[in-house]
């Protein structure tokens, strides 16, 4: 190889070809021996955003034929004179797909080897262009106080004395021209990195200043000490520390710069600041001015602070502003809140934010954000971020965001510090001021602190605050072991999307049983989020969080359902009322008892033989769900003993409307199922529908008297007057032959037909009973959830026996001394 250039090779391993193979890809690459090889070319690699497998460097002595070759290679270091030192580098990385993506990192790498190599060969030249700034200005002192003149000499010696490495030096002259101000480059004196002049950036030098630039470079001050707008290819992949010495002319106006590029050495960071040239005098009069007594606390922690702010910053930060930032630090000690520092570059091409948030709450998430909020808000172009953390009870994040653009200068810093603490408050912080301005201060922090370490991460990320204060507060009005609930539409949601959140103590929801219910609701379950709370003092409790559409193109207000469709579902789960499709006419607007007075109905359409399954009743009222809404009023308006004064008005209106909209009806099945339905209204004579127990809560099991002679049509003999009694236990149906009749009860098991079953009984009874009174009667029930046991079969059995005669009982009148006694709130359409 040339001894002047790398040699680089990259390459997938095939067996076939090189003999070896590896799912790596491999760099190789010969180099003179010097400083920063190895960290430079990790740097590059990282920079590429590939990540260093394995790394193997070994230093060999070799000599060279003039073409290159090696013609021998040094045994011992003892026989290495005359020998030339070459790094040899072995890097293999995550494999690279072949042709450009190795040319890419071949034309990096190579050029960050030269600027090592460049950096490396002009080492002594540039401290020899800094030991001619120094000699320069002890022979002619610029106009500067002597103060300030003899610590910027010990500042100069100081970098010298191995606190910085040199990476590159240039040399500038300040022309003058009809008030515009250029700066020329003296290419002369470009060494190590800063070499090679661009023809891009020799263009750039050919235009006047910006007037930002023009007033700082001619400041009669002695330094500028920035950050370069470029990253080090050398060493560190940091971006570039830049000291600016300015040149005086003899008329005191500055006529050039010297500009040397570079890193502050780890010796540079870690020296005392008593040490340091320039910072030591920062540091005294940030002290002095203070006021704090020596010794103190606040003297002690406004030490502490300076000592550990980044040294970068301490060199380019102004002593005011680093008083004003120091002491806005210590008054943090006590106030655990975010605070935000600023500090605008010389130049305007990036701006370092200082963020220092509780401990805590500091997440890299939370790091992310808060990035994201500073490039929009200062119209950063990238940024970078250095975190510590240590036993102090604040983190701090040191933000550089570059605006090449220059723009930032507008930036109000308290503004951006309030879009900060708005995205650092923390769910638990939005939870606690939720609950106190949900239920007051003392009850909001005992819910607080009885809920904060109850909830899971993934419903803190899934819902907020506010939505969590009102899924406790249902948790906390359920009774323990209950049940509670939320239908919903989310403001985001689609159209016919909803959420159904369900809360039980204990145990979770099972799947099984629960979706069933929510298909014969009309809902469709597209997706279910299960949390699980554990609150203080009780039992966890669950949260299901169902995600749902409607299985019918109705049109559902969500606010305006929720509570028909909440005690609907709470009736459902506890067994109260039946799981099937009649209770899909929740959403179309019915409450739960309604349904059960259409599932009746239905379940008596059954049992006198009509021609159509329950499923197909059910289906033909979900498709008209107008007609299903007016038979329920026709019923209420029928039967409600408290509206009985316009009560044949509303029936005929009613019934008009039913005429029309049954015209309307395409199927001719549904249509006789429908005008069956409305058959049965008219034909019913009582009903226990509006009485109430004596705890206020509807009867548990609803009670029809028809005229049987009015029901068309009816299997033959129909009966003079029948009782049909339905819950979600039992059904049950009594017959009788005419105003005196005499007959039995049976407990049937012929669920599908009983009142087949009973009719022939009845039959039979009659001809039985012909010489004691004029015709029978008879009666049975049948049992809907038999348990597994013969014990609990019979007590079941009991049970639904006396739901039998209660039903008969609350529609029929009593003769209490002779008189005919009415039962309260029953609507008669017969004599006694």
């Amino acid at each position: 190889r040339d001894g002047a250039t790398p040699r680089i090779r990259i390459y997938n391993p095939d067996l076939e070809r090189d003999g070896w193979q590896s799912t790596h890809t491999v760099v190789e690459i010969v180099n003179d021996d010097m400083p920063f090889l190895v960290d430079s070319v990790v740097a590059a690699l990282n920079r590429m955003g590939l990540a260093v497998l394995l790394l193997i460097h070994p230093v060999i002595r070799v000599a060279r034929a003039s073409d290159g070759t090696v013609t021998a290679v040094a045994a011992s270091a003892e026989d290495a004179a005359g020998f030339t030192a070459e790094s040899v580098l072995h890097v293999e990385v995550t494999q690279q797909p072949e042709g450009p993506r190795h040319e890419e990192m071949a034309r990096r790498l190579a050029l960050a080897l030269g600027h090592v190599r460049a950096a490396v060969e002009d080492w002594q030249p540039m401290l020899a262009a800094l030991d001619a700034q120094i000699a320069e200005m002890e022979a002619q002192p610029p106009p500067v106080a002597a103060d300030d003149l003899a610590e910027g000499l010990a500042f100069l010696r100081w970098l010298r004395d191995d606190n910085f490495t040199f990476l590159g030096h240039r040399e500038y002259v300040l022309q003058r021209q009809d008030g515009a101000v250029f700066s020329k480059v003296v290419e002369s004196g470009s060494l190590g990195i800063l070499r090679h002049l661009s023809d891009e950036r020799r263009a750039w030098h050919d235009k006047p200043l910006a007037p930002r630039f023009a007033r700082q470079l001619e400041r009669q001050e002695l330094f500028i000490v920035s950050k370069s707008w470029t990253r080090s290819d050398v060493h560190r992949p940091v971006y570039m520390d830049y000291i600016g010495v300015r040149r005086f002319g003899a008329d005191g106006r500055v006529v050039g710069e010297r500009r040397f590029l570079g890193l502050l050495t780890s010796a540079a960071y870690s020296a005392p600041l008593a040490g340091i040239p320039l910072l030591r005098r920062k540091a005294q009069a940030v002290m002095t001015r203070s006021g704090f007594a020596p010794g103190s606390h606040n003297a002690k922690a406004l030490e502490h602070i300076l000592a550990s702010f980044p040294r970068d910053e301490l060199f380019q930060m102004g002593a005011a502003r680093l008083e004003s930032t120091a002491h806005g630090i210590l008054h943090m000690e006590h106030r655990q809140r975010l605070r935000l520092f600023m500090r605008h570059d010389s130049y305007g091409q990036f701006v370092s934010c200082f963020v220092f948030v509780p401990r805590d709450a500091y997440t890299t998430a939370l790091r992310q954000r808060m990035q994201a909020i500073l490039m929009a808000e200062l119209g950063g172009s990238s940024a970078e971020v250095a975190t510590q953390l240590s036993d102090a009870p604040m983190a701090r994040a040191h933000y550089i965001v570059h605006t090449p653009e220059g723009d930032a200068d507008d930036a109000d810093a308290r503004e951006i510090e309030a879009l900060l603490v708005a995205a650092s408050r923390r769910w638990d912080d939005d939870f606690r001021d939720a609950l106190i301005e949900r239920r007051g201060e003392g009850a909001g922090m005992a819910l607080y602190h009885r809920y904060r370490g109850a909830v899971p991460a993934g419903y803190k990320e899934t819902y907020s605050a506010a939505l969590a204060v009102a899924d406790i507060e249902r948790i906390e009005a359920m009774a323990q072991g209950g049940i509670a609930m939320n239908l919903h539409r989310r403001v985001d949601a689609e159209e016919g999307a909803l959420n159904f959140k369900v809360y039980r103590s204990g145990t979770p929801v099972p799947l099984s049983d629960i979706m069933p219910m929510l298909e014969h609701m009309g809902l469709v379950v597209m997706e279910e989020s299960p949390h699980e709370l554990r609150p203080e003092g009780r039992s966890p409790v669950w949260v299901h969080d169902f995600r749902v559409r409607l299985k019918f193109a109705w049109q559902v207000d969500a606010a305006a359902l929720r509570e028909r469709f909440h005690e609907a579902f709470a009736r459902l789960w506890s067994g109260e009322i039946a799981s099937d499709d009649f209770n899909n006419l929740v959403l179309a607007g019915l409450g739960w008892r309604q349904i059960v007075v259409l599932r009746a109905y239905a379940r008596y359409l059954i049992q006198v033989g009509a021609p159509f399954s329950q499923a197909y009743v059910e289906a033909t009222l979900a498709a008209n769900p107008a007609i299903a809404r007016a038979l329920v009023q026709l019923f209420e308006a029928r039967f409600d003993p408290d509206r009985r004064a316009d009560a044949d008005i509303r029936c005929h209106g009613l019934r008009q409307l039913l005429a029309e909209e049954l015209d309307r009806v395409a199927s001719l099945d549904q249509d006789r199922i429908l005008r069956r339905y409305l058959n049965l209204i008219e034909a019913t004579l009582r009903t226990n529908f509006f009485q109430h127990g004596k705890d206020g809560a509807p009867k548990p099991c609803l009670a029809l008297k028809f005229d049987s002679g009015a029901i068309d049509p009816l299997p033959e003999p129909k009966p003079w007057r029948e009782i049909f009694v339905y819950s979600a236990r039992m059904e049950a149906v009594h017959l009788r032959g005419g105003p005196v009749a005499r007959g039995g009860i049976r407990w049937s098991d012929r669920r599908e037909d009983f009142r087949t079953e009973v009719l022939g009984l009845a039959k039979a009874q009659t001809v039985k009973n012909a010489v004691i009174v004029p015709v029978g009667s008879k009666g049975g029930f049948v049992v809907k959830r038999p348990p597994p046991t013969r014990e609990a079969l019979q007590a079941e059995a009991i049970a639904c026996y006396r739901l039998f005669m209660a039903g008969m009982l609350d529609i029929t009148d009593n003769i209490a001394a002779g008189v005919v006694v009415e039962r309260e709130r029953v609507v008669r359409y017969d004599s006694d």
